[in-house]
């Protein structure tokens, strides 16, 4: 089947609202590509990269804490250096294993049921975990020990298999840790970038002579969608947990992720 810009479009939306809420936004790209009858092979390249996209919106709304952070790092600010430490601290275990797991998570990535069995078991986790999590003590992305980043770090490899959620997982491992909702989240944020920046990296350059069915026109054009519906969704986000935690992000996940096994299996 040929990829429609109607298509492109679609799962360049699809990208933005999922790729900062903890539901999987590669998982839902699969799931997508196999509702639409593509081969999920095909279209790797496509899904990785217009995630900068999503990674960009995030630039553009925390920009003065970005620039905060480069002018604190000239003046030798501590806090800016703890910023930037940290999040090179919880980048670190996922560019590891990324580079030895590769091959391994390609062969993930093209699998729908896989993803669908991690939305539930996701969507249970964060069920249970909103129960356990203790009294934050942290509530900055600066105020965190090392050890608090690189614990996240850890749990964000988890996000390796499809359906788990990279947001999910650096979210759930922050809580569990000790870090407040609000700032948990913006941390997952931020920690998206040099993270995506590197998958992203590594995907164009491993596929660099076959940018798949669409090519990079389509790549850009989805680009282009996934950062100004970003834009909105990552607002939104940061209300939401505010006001209701995670919970309804949960049932989503479970439902969702329900009635999509269902759907596979009765192929």
């Amino acid at each position: 089947m040929e990829a429609s810009l109607l298509t492109i479009i679609l799962l360049g939306i699809v990208e933005g609202v999922t790729e900062f809420i903890p539901v999987s936004s590669t998982g839902h790209l699969i799931l997508a590509n196999a509702l639409l009858g593509f081969d999920p092979q095909q279209w790797l390249v496509f899904n990785v990269v217009i995630q900068l996209g999503a990674m960009l919106a995030v630039v553009v709304l925390y920009w003065r804490t970005f620039w905060d952070v480069i002018t604190g790092l000239l003046r030798r600010d501590a806090e800016a250096w703890r910023f930037v430490r940290n999040l090179l601290i919880a980048f670190l275990p996922a560019a590891v294993v990324g580079l030895i797991l590769h091959d391994a998570i390609e062969v993930l990535l093209g699998s729908p049921v896989t993803v669908a069995v991690a939305l539930i078991v996701g969507g249970v986790a964060i069920l249970v975990i909103e129960r356990l999590i203790r009294t934050p003590t942290v509530d900055s992305v600066s105020g965190m020990r090392w050890k608090t980043a690189l614990g996240i770090g850890f749990v964000q490899c988890l996000s390796m298999v499809p359906g788990v959620s990279r947001s999910g997982a650096t979210i759930l491992g922050a809580l569990s840790l000790g870090v407040e909702r609000k700032t948990a989240a913006e941390f997952s944020f931020f920690l998206a970038l040099p993270t995506m920046l590197g998958a992203s990296t590594l995907e164009l350059w491993s596929n660099r002579h076959d940018l798949g069915p669409i090519g990079f026109q389509g790549i850009a054009i989805g680009f282009v969608v996934a950062f100004v519906v970003a834009l909105v969704v990552i607002k939104a986000f940061v209300s939401i947990v505010s006001r209701h935690g995670f919970a309804p992000f949960a049932w989503y996940r479970i439902v969702a992720g329900g009635a999509a096994l269902a759907w596979l299996l009765a192929r």
